[in-house]
């Protein structure tokens, strides 16, 4: 079978999201494609939603929990498709989002991962557009510097992300000793290697505050992992770096709201001038004083407004 992309959609436990999400690529404009739905072990009424579908691009893989990285890698395994198109089991594609991908791969062939611009689906169902600085025209184009552009939100989220298979097993396969933030090191992996291309047109919608979000889990130490895997390309690459001091900027503050003392080792770690003034000041705080700031924020955001100290 010779298709152009594979859809590989990771399923735990997303029973009030799946049918959303899968309807969202059925109704992609562009249709040379098959999905790949791995389940992995969903204990609620998740496999039971996906038998009212009965199109024949639809392929179900069910398998005991072992977590969002083997479960990727088995979805990928599968895939007869030229290029992968990752989707998690509770974000939104618009229609056009395949064939926005497919314009950045004929317009770039040499570049290595492909993405589109994305919006967040935030705690009041409000949405903000992913904060890309320097691409508001609508034109596809190849990043300059990943790291260094993704200092707000990262250019590539993984529901937004497609590659080659074969760039795949070159990047490497999701680090499965990571049960977070493993599409980051991924990512990251993968701008080292190969170049980057990006298309400014939304075609995502992902859903931050959803049942069983990864990112309001508490794997902090496997957060610390991912970061810590880079210590000497830091050395060589000030871009990555000072990518990755945001990242510890962000892991200090959730580890101090959690209380957990891992917080000192990460801080340490950190070249403050790769921070922004907001951040440098928050930083200072002690958790009652940064659960006040958050809540303040929370409030902000139902009503429409968010504030943030990432730009």
């Amino acid at each position: 079978m010779n298709l152009f992309f594979s859809v590989v959609i990771p399923l735990y436990n997303k029973e009030n999201y799946i049918l959303n999400t899968l309807n969202s690529v059925l109704q992609q404009d562009f249709i040379d494609f098959e999905i790949i739905i791995v389940n992995d072990g969903s204990t609620d009424e998740s496999a039971n939603k996906l038998k009212s579908i009965t199109d024949s691009r639809l392929k179900i893989i069910t398998q005991e929990n072992l977590g969002v990285p083997l479960a990727r890698n088995k979805g990928i395994s599968e895939a007869n498709g030229m290029y992968i198109a990752l989707l998690d089991a509770d974000d939104y594609w618009y229609p056009h989002h395949l064939r926005s991908l497919k314009e950045l791969i004929e317009l770039f062939p040499s570049a290595g991962l492909y993405g589109d611009r994305y919006e967040i689906r935030l705690q009041n169902k409000t949405t903000r557009l992913a904060r890309i600085p320097g691409y508001a025209k609508n034109e596809p184009l190849l990043i300059q510097d990943y790291f260094a552009e993704s200092l707000a939100d990262p250019i590539l989220w993984t529901s937004a992300s497609a590659f080659k298979k074969e760039v795949f097993y070159e990047i490497g396969k999701f680090d499965p000793d990571l049960r977070t933030a493993q599409d980051l090191d991924f990512f990251i992996r993968g701008a080292l290697k190969f170049p980057v291309a990006f298309h400014p047109r939304v075609g995502m919608r992902y859903n931050k505050d959803s049942e069983n979000n990864l990112a309001k889990s508490k794997f902090n130490r496997d957060r610390l992992r991912f970061i810590s895997k880079y210590k000497a390309e830091e050395e060589e690459n000030t871009s990555l770096k000072k990518y990755l001091d945001i990242n510890r900027y962000a892991l200090v503050i959730r580890c101090k709201l959690e209380g957990d003392p891992i917080w000192k080792k990460v801080i340490s770690e950190i070249e403050f001038d790769h921070l922004t003034s907001k951040q440098q000041f928050l930083l200072s705080f002690p958790a009652s004083m940064l659960s006040v700031f958050k809540k303040i924020q929370i409030f902000f955001i139902t009503r429409g407004i968010y504030l943030t100290a990432f730009r």
